[in-house]
């Protein structure tokens, strides 16, 4: 543990203390601060639930404020010892990444567009230059000077027009994802006047003077209308307003540029608007009129939509329809529906298709090719990877590039030619320090739940790591909004397999790795599911020798972090210890409160507390609500405090909570970036890097690993 001077520090506030002091009887460690109690009473259903931390809310009173700080420096006497290891993590971190970088060119209209990183600049530039890679490069947009003046810079949308010559980005300062438009003319380098706020997507028409964008509800953040901003315009003039509080809205465009699709979105059901892109001034047309529990989402190519669709199955089917009469009557199936295969999207080019699809956990793409009508897979080389799209936005393109990579294989990025069926690998990332993957090992391992569904488990480790039950595993799961987990690579996460600990992610239910199902599974009245098979893969693990409980540490990230707050509060004794990232918590408060970003929309993904079955099944696995008075595992938990995606508060509330009720002596951490900073947490490379080291040698120390 960390020595310090003896000292107290006691922060006078109104309405009550925070306090960290230092005990008569272990002068070298600080006490935790104390959350003054201030009841907050509410009837729910009925009975009157009672929050004494309520009050935390107060993101504009000093009280609260002085209390983070409080917890910070708390944290900071507590892993004082663990600095000289951090930095050493950080060190040795960076030293793998090659800082000075260029990423791999992508054609568009006679442009090559590409991002370059420079040794010391925290942000990647974006390039382009005209016919070839000799002619001279023109800087599109450098994050690095708008660094300057602002400590956070989140760049969102990023659109060129149709003639090459207006980029519309949008760029938020403070980590709230609140962005806001610019529109630079390319050929002389000005910003023009033409501007929103709020905006969340955004497209240019064909005439390269319109944009169609979406801007979000101030208070909710509910992306719900879509203006069209012609550039040189007093004003913006608003064309839909999505009033259901359960639907956000988006604009795309077409690879083919013939179409502006709007896409208004709940979690279970979709409806489509469309815009030829040469007509700006017309009007969206109703694709498919929403019905409940029905998604569907278009595409266009050579004259037709291709639809993707759950109306024939939940894994989806492929449907295509005409132009000039798109009705259901007309539709044609393209790719038929799979029980074993969900279909992730379609990409559509001039003489080929691309089907993502995702079965048995594995990514899949499948090219169509539209001249020989045949179909043919992309193969990849090992049993647990991550394959993706990695854009190709030239419509008549004969190539198809992808990304691929896995635990042990850095992120790789290829070009298949459709013709030949070949993949051309144009550029891997560069380990420095001498990385050998064949040092490593991965597997996909499959744990059995307690309803016997088999739950697939990816692992790397080094190899030489002894499977007789001692040692270190790192537990990674996540589970929500049908989002599966990836086995991707990091050049970081060496730094756990070089000192022994393995990596595992436990692919359970509510993501989408096993198809829909899996998804629903997982969800809703179902949930539980979710936290059910986290704990039996960990105990598979326990049980296969890979780790033992004293050894074991877990990690998840916002829904991830109430998967691990609710794995805690069911099993706190299978593991030792949890980092819980901006975790969503306090769930019965947050989904209580309709004024909140993300909460009526998130009622289709874990159900409407207003409704008092989904109360009582919601309560039951809320983890701020079943904080018992017992021994928990060691905990850090980090926040930020400008997140709108999970408030600061959640997981300052939990902490101040647990710290009343916990009976053992593990530590209790509390993190919270006071400056700007957002969901993701820093916004700059070298910063996030920073803050994984910290992670890194925390975790790492607190399975007895501590250089």
């Amino acid at each position: 543990m960390p020595h310090a001077p003896r000292f107290r520090r006691l922060l006078g506030l109104a309405g009550g203390a925070v306090v960290m002091t230092l005990s008569a009887q272990t002068p070298t460690l600080p006490t935790p601060p104390v959350a003054p109690v201030k009841e907050h009473r509410e009837v729910r259903h009925g009975a009157t639930v009672v929050d004494p931390y309520y009050w935390l809310r107060e993101k504009s009173n000093p009280e609260v404020i002085h209390y983070l700080e409080a917890e910070n420096a708390y944290t900071g006497a507590m892993t004082k010892d663990l600095k000289p290891f951090q930095d050493a993590l950080y060190t040795e971190m960076l030293g793998r990444i090659k800082q000075t970088d260029l990423s791999v060119p992508v054609r568009r209209s006679g442009y090559f567009y590409y991002a370059r990183t420079e040794e010391g600049k925290q942000y990647p530039i974006q390039c382009r230059r005209k016919g070839n890679m000799d002619a001279p490069e023109e800087v599109l947009l450098d994050p690095n000077e708008l660094e300057k003046t602002h400590k956070y810079v989140g760049v969102g949308a990023f659109v060129i027009s149709d003639d090459s010559n207006l980029l519309a980005y949008t760029v938020d300062f403070t980590g709230f994802r609140q962005y806001t438009l610019q529109v630079k003319e390319l050929s002389t380098g000005r910003t023009l006047p033409d501007t929103a706020e709020r905006v969340t997507s955004v497209v240019w028409a064909a005439d390269d003077r319109t944009l169609f964008l979406t801007t979000e509800d101030e208070t909710t953040k509910r992306s719900d209308k879509l203006w069209r901003l012609t550039l040189g315009s007093t004003a913006p003039e608003q064309l839909y307003d999505e009033k259901d509080e359960l639907y956000d809205i988006g604009v795309d465009k077409t690879r083919d540029r013939k179409m502006i699709v709007l896409g208004i979105e709940a979690k279970d059901t979709s409806e489509c608007r469309y815009l030829r892109a040469d007509q700006p001034r017309g009007g969206f047309t109703v694709f498919l009129p929403r019905e409940n529990k029905r998604r569907y989402y278009i595409d266009h190519r050579e004259g037709l939509f291709y639809i993707r669709t759950n109306k024939g199955g939940r894994n989806f089917e492929i449907m295509t329809a005409p132009e000039s009469d798109p009705a259901v009557k007309n539709w044609k199936s393209f790719l038929p529906h799979d029980d074993d295969v969900r279909l992730q999207d379609i990409d559509l080019f001039h003489d080929f298709a691309v089907v993502i699809e995702k079965t048995q956990a594995l990514d899949r793409l499948r090219i169509y090719d539209f001249n020989s009508k045949t179909w043919g897979p992309i193969a990849f080389p090992e049993p647990v990877y991550a394959a993706s799209p990695a854009g190709t936005p030239e419509y008549e393109s004969s190539t198809y590039r992808y990304n691929y990579q896995s635990f042990i294989t850095p992120p790789s990025v290829y070009d298949y030619d459709v013709k030949s069926g070949k993949s051309a690998l144009l550029k891997r990332q560069e380990v420095l320090g001498g990385y050998d993957q064949s040092r490593y090992s991965s597997e996909r391992l499959w744990a059995t739940a307690r309803d016997g569904t088999k739950v697939p488990v990816s692992i790397v480790y080094k190899k030489g790591f002894e499977r007789n039950g001692r040692g270190p595993l790192f537990l990674y799961g996540y589970g929500s909004y049908g989002f599966g987990t990836p086995a991707t690579f990091s050049s970081a996460r060496l730094s756990l397999l070089d000192r022994g600990m393995a990596y595992a992610i436990a692919h359970i239910r509510g993501g989408d790795e096993m198809g829909e199902k899996w998804r629903e599974d997982g969800m809703l009245m179902q949930k539980k599911n979710t936290f059910e098979d986290f704990i039996d893969s960990a105990e598979y693990l326990i049980a296969q020798k890979w780790t033992a409980k004293d050894r074991l540490a877990i990690e998840g990230g916002s829904a991830g972090g109430l998967l691990a707050g609710a794995v805690v509060n069911m099993r706190p004794d299978l593991f030792h210890a949890v980092h819980l990232a901006v975790p969503f918590v306090d769930v019965m408060n947050t989904m209580m409160d309709a004024s909140l970003p993300l909460t009526v929309g998130e009622y289709l993904e874990w159900g409407n507390p207003n409704e008092k079955p989904a109360y009582d099944y919601m309560k039951t696995y809320s983890p701020y609500d079943n904080l018992e008075k017992r021994a928990y595992p060691a905990m850090l938990v980090t926040t930020s405090l400008n997140d709108s995606q999970v408030m600061y508060w959640e997981p300052a509330k939990y902490v101040a909570r647990l710290r009343t009720l916990k009976t053992d002596s593990n530590v209790l951490l509390l993190k919270i970036k006071m400056d700007p900073a957002g969901h993701g947490g820093a916004s700059g490379r070298y910063d996030r890097l920073h803050d994984q080291a910290f992670e890194y040698a925390w975790m790492l120390s607190q399975v007895g690993i501590a250089r």
